[in-house]
Order: structure tokens, then C-alpha cells, then sequence
């Protein structure tokens, strides 16, 4: 479980395909700090394991296996060595929810149509498929490549979010531009939502 709160923007190293996977190395500073082999990392907002750590002073750099249909369905597929990703941690049962509950299972690709500033902050727009955009309301949060955001406007297939200076500096929406695509997750809560009301209203049917 994370909170798509970025705690730094790592930066890829290696990518090996294998016979059987795809290997992922990113170097990372703070998200290395303590992290053993088995341990989760959500990078662009998708979780991983880390299957092998190695250190050279402060730097760590960790490996991930990827299986071809993560790979695919996720924007890694884009990526390319020295490309910046999102890192987080897991969050500990004594940590600080500052975001909202995200699981690191990314539910579709969505596409930058806009993408510029204003004032000091930036606009940007995203173009998502159907069964992500269910999801997506006014106010509602949803996981942008792991950074947990705020909708400010929803279309039909589309919707607004508003980043402020911090987000876009400490963020690889600093990296992004018109055209690219980017990981999302929509809210789980929504989703349990659904999923209770459709349970009632199959139990309701029933007993009718």
C-alpha cells in the first residue's frame, strides 16, 4: 500500500529484457534507505519488488523484475535508459497518509492532451479510457504515474488536474510533455463503492 505521496524522481539505468522478464534497474537515493531484497516500491505509481540491491556510497541501485504483461500495460513500455521515474516506499502502519490510498496497481494508460503553465502552477489534461473515467469525479483523487492528485474538472473522456510548483519540480511531470502517456490508478474506494451497490442491488433482485 502507498499514499502517492513521491518521495524522489529516480533515474533508470539499466533495461534488460530476459527469457523470462524484464529487468529494471533504477538508481534511487532516499527510497534505497533501508529497503531489502522482497520489499516494495511503487515506481510511476506501479508496484515492484526489489530483487536485488546494490550500494556504492550514498546511491543504491535497484532491480526489478517485470513481467511482459506489466511491462505492456504500463508506461514503462516507453521508457528509456536515463528517463526519471516516480519512487515510493511502501507506507509503514505508523506512517503519515498526506495522499490517499493507493495500491500500485495501475488500471490503464491515459494520454497529456494539455499540458502548460499558469502563473505559477501548471495545467494539465488527461485523456483516459472508459473503465478508468468511471471513477473519476469532481474533488475526487486519482494516482497520476503514482502522484496522488486532486480532479479539478471531469469531461467525458477526460478530466483536469492542477500541479503546483513543488509537485512539478520534485515530480517526472517536470519530464513530461504533450502526447506522453502516463500510468493511472483510479480511487479504490470508488471502486469498493461500485462494487457494494451492485452487490445490493443483485441481493435486492433475489428477494424480490
Amino acid at each position: 500500500m502507498f499514499t502517492g505521496i513521491v518521495e524522489e524522481a529516480g533515474v533508470i539505468e539499466k533495461i534488460k529484457p530476459t527469457g523470462k522478464s524484464i529487468e529494471l534497474t533504477v538508481r534511487a537515493g532516499v527510497c534505497g534507505r533501508g529497503l531489502k531484497v522482497g520489499g516494495s516500491v511503487a515506481v510511476n505509481g506501479c508496484c515492484l519488488t526489489a530483487v536485488k540491491i546494490t550500494t556504492r556510497g550514498k546511491v543504491k541501485r535497484i532491480q526489478f523484475d517485470l513481467l511482459e504483461e506489466s511491462w505492456q500495460r504500463t508506461n514503462f513500455q516507453f521508457a528509456k535508459v536515463g528517463s526519471l521515474v516516480n519512487l515510493e516506499r511502501s507506507l509503514r502502519a505508523n506512517g503519515e497518509l498526506g495522499g490517499h490510498f493507493v495500491t500500485g496497481h495501475v488500471d490503464g494508460l491515459g494520454k497529456i492532451i494539455r499540458w502548460e503553465r499558469a502563473g505559477k502552477d501548471h495545467v494539465l489534461d488527461i485523456a483516459a479510457p472508459p473503465d478508468v473515467m468511471r471513477y473519476v469525479v469532481f474533488k475526487g483523487s486519482i494516482a497520476v504515474d503514482g502522484i496522488s492528485l486532486t480532479v479539478a474538472a471531469v469531461q467525458k473522456k477526460n478530466f483536469r488536474i492542477w500541479i503546483i510548483p513543488h509537485t512539478f519540480e520534485v515530480t517526472v511531470l517536470r519530464e513530461r510533455k504533450i502526447g506522453d502517456a502516463v500510468n493511472l490508478e483510479a480511487d479504490l474506494l470508488g471502486k469498493y463503492a461500485e462494487k457494494f451497490l451492485a452487490t445490493g442491488k443483485t441481493a435486492r433482485k433475489r428477494r424480490a
